[in-house]
């Protein structure tokens, strides 16, 4: 499991484009998992989870799009 100090979308999604399936936590947000490249909503999710979950999944397709060109 990985410990983020701070949110930052762009390392995070570094970090999760990388290994593809795995554990995460982010201080003040919590703790989330990801498969497959994408971060995963927890069960019990609340508005700032949404919000991280969305902001670094978009994070990882911009990320595949610059590999991928």
């Amino acid at each position: 499991m990985r410990l983020f100090t701070h949110y930052a979308p762009s390392m995070i999604a570094k970090h999760i484009s990388r290994l593809f399936k795995g554990n995460i936590y982010i201080n003040d947000i919590g703790k989330f998992e990801f498969d497959n490249g994408k971060l995963i909503l927890p069960s019990c999710a609340d508005t700032r989870h949404y919000q991280a979950v969305n902001e670094i999944n978009q994070e990882v397709k911009k990320l595949r799009c610059a590999v991928s060109n």
